[in-house]
């Protein structure tokens, strides 16, 4: 579904009305303004990425869960897509480009690397859970995407052999940025990552200048946490 931007949608398609919606009152007022990434969202086809339990919900402003019957745990496990407005910003802000090399910790259904592929060279999305990992490959696969690849793994811990990235992307939230991540950039490259604890969130974009890495932090949200990276300390004095 191309449609030309501020137009409107087949209202005798209730989906296309659906995401049409999903572009023009979420996503859009929450400044996301690039014209490429608008067309991208109706583009690749964000109910093909939900599990049918939840299809009914790909376009509601919510963490659409993606595992089990207790959609609140699934969200509280971080077994859960972001919201779509949260999704749209991060790639407009991390300005991916044709030649990159893209890196995304936590693949979830694979659709944050559906959209990551369709301006990137190439993607590795590393997700720890072994079921959301099969499931992101194989929606990957039907949609017919070849430059992304789903590894199982470990994010915070395992060794990335495929470095340098040109975008590091955390489809999750941590308490600091990784520094281990921040060595696989390359120079120029950008980390993008939630960074905070709640009730305080902040989308966080780190770039390596050579040695230097330079930090912004344009918008406050909340996403659910990324497994085994570092928390702060508990304990006070």
């Amino acid at each position: 579904m191309n449609l030309p931007l501020n137009t409107s949608a087949n209202t005798s398609d209730p989906v296309a009305q659906a995401r049409y919606n999903m572009i023009e009152q979420q996503i859009r007022p929450w400044n996301v303004l690039d014209a490429d990434v608008l067309e991208l969202l109706s583009v690749v086809r964000r109910e093909d990425f939900v599990p049918a339990a939840y299809r009914s919900l790909a376009f509601a402003d919510i963490e659409v869960p993606l595992l089990g019957n207790d959609a609140e745990e699934a969200v509280r496990q971080g077994h859960s897509m972001l919201q779509p407005r949260v999704e749209a910003r991060i790639l407009q802000d991390l300005r991916v480009q044709p030649t990159d090399r893209v890196l995304e910790i936590g693949a979830g259904s694979g659709y944050m690397a559906a959209l990551l592929a369709h301006r990137a060279e190439r993607v590795v999305s590393l997700e720890i859970n072994p079921t959301l990992a099969s499931m992101a490959r194989e929606n990957l696969r039907n949609a017919g995407i070849q430059n992304a690849e789903v590894r199982q793994g470990d994010g915070a811990r395992d060794a990335v052999p495929d470095g340098p990235f040109d975008v590091i992307v955390l489809s999750g939230s941590v308490a600091q940025v990784p520094q281990n991540l921040l060595s696989l950039l390359r120079d120029g490259g950008r980390l993008g990552a939630i960074v905070g604890s709640e009730p305080v969130m902040r989308f966080t974009v780190t770039q390596r200048e050579g040695a230097r890495f330079e930090t912004t932090s344009p918008w406050d949200t909340i996403a659910p946490r990324l497994v085994n990276f570092p928390e702060p300390s508990s304990f006070s004095f």
